[in-house]
């Protein structure tokens, strides 16, 4: 069967399908979804037929870039189904901070960027192996602070500041992971914005919060697979610009600290599948922000920024499907903020 996004009413859930666009098996869930559309009653997600343990021991997450306070090349990785400090990678192909990612099962793309000045290289590596970033190709606006998800065939990233200019941009780009060079126009969130949170499931990716010039409590969603602008879908908590901050496994999306205008030690959740407003999780150890996050299905890790007011190499993660408060994991290899997490276990990947 070819690909359908929008199943027929007498689809049966749990029903079994061959995507011959993706070439994956796919189950049919039941359930209201949709994006500007009453007829779809729900959704064709992947069956995950591989494990990040066949090739690298475990879900691995990454970080890249940052500043320290110049601009940093370093990516390391850590096993988010363990504890312990991170082991360096490589490094991008140039030094920048206030950049993003998206990540597929086996690659990591890293997008634009501070370098200083805004910059729209785009670099990806192999998230199984270990090495420098090779170059994927460029974005189409060099931008500072953008954020990114995807599924795991398209990276989305939207949002973003020009340096100089002191202008937003409400563009939302896509890429294909398979195949290197420039990204494509997707649409637009409802307005100019940068420090967002971004995070996404099989079909939707949702960017919340950020600076608009004001500090903005909104939450966005697209449908991955096909094009067009965002719609809305709740809110968060709490006013706040939230850099690279969210992340989610499969069910939900987690975003932690972020900056109302001063900064906090909040974490809270939304369902991605539903419309709503976002809901009180727990505390990070610490008042957060400008971090990087890394997901497993069942863990959410946020890795350096500012914690406590002073610029840290610590990592603190949750269990995504409980609430509470985060715990100690381990340590980075350097001290970077507005750096950029991503993982080859996150919500996007089925």
């Amino acid at each position: 069967m070819t690909h359908q996004e929008n199943a027929p009413l007498s689809v049966t859930p749990g029903a079994i399908r061959f995507n011959t666009d993706s070439m994956k098996l796919e189950y049919y869930r039941g359930g209201p979804v949709g994006f500007g559309t009453t007829t779809t009653t729900g959704e064709w997600v992947n069956i995950t037929t591989d494990s990040p343990d066949i090739q690298t021991g475990g879900t691995r997450g990454l970080t890249g870039g940052g500043s320290d306070p110049t601009a940093m090349a370093g990516i390391d990785y850590i096993n988010l189904d363990t504890t312990g400090d991170a082991l360096d990678f490589g490094d991008l192909t140039d030094s920048r901070g206030a950049l993003t990612s998206c990540s597929s099962s086996t690659r990591a793309v890293f997008i634009a960027g501070y370098s200083p000045g805004n910059v729209n290289t785009m670099d990806f590596v192999t998230i199984a192996s270990t090495g420098n970033a090779a170059d994927f190709g460029d974005a189409s606006e060099a931008v500072y602070a953008p954020s990114g998800s995807g599924s795991e065939t398209r990276g989305v990233f939207g949002g973003g500041y020009f340096i100089p200019g002191s202008t937003y941009t409400a563009g939302i780009d896509y890429f294909t992971f398979a195949t290197t060079g420039s990204n494509n126009d997707f649409g637009n969130l409802s307005s100019g914005v940068s420090d967002l949170a971004s995070f996404s499931s099989s079909t939707r990716a949702l960017f919340a919060g950020g600076v608009t010039p004001g500090i903005t409590n909104r939450v966005e969603f697209i449908t991955i697979s096909t094009l067009g602008n965002s719609a809305d879908f709740g809110d968060l908590v709490q006013a706040q610009r939230a850099t690279e901050a969210g992340g989610s496994n499969s069910v939900r999306g987690i975003i932690g600290g972020g900056q109302n205008p001063t900064t906090v030690d909040t974490i809270q959740y939304l369902t991605i599948a539903t419309l709503g407003d976002a809901i009180d999780f727990g505390n990070m150890t610490a008042t957060t922000t400008y971090s990087s996050t890394m997901t497993s299905p069942t863990r959410c890790a946020w890795g350096g920024g500012y914690v406590g007011g002073s610029k840290v190499n610590t990592i603190q993660y949750v269990q995504i499907m409980s609430t509470g408060n985060a715990i100690d994991f381990g340590d980075l290899t350097d001290v970077p903020h507005y750096t950029t997490g991503c993982s080859n276990g996150h919500g996007g990947l089925g």
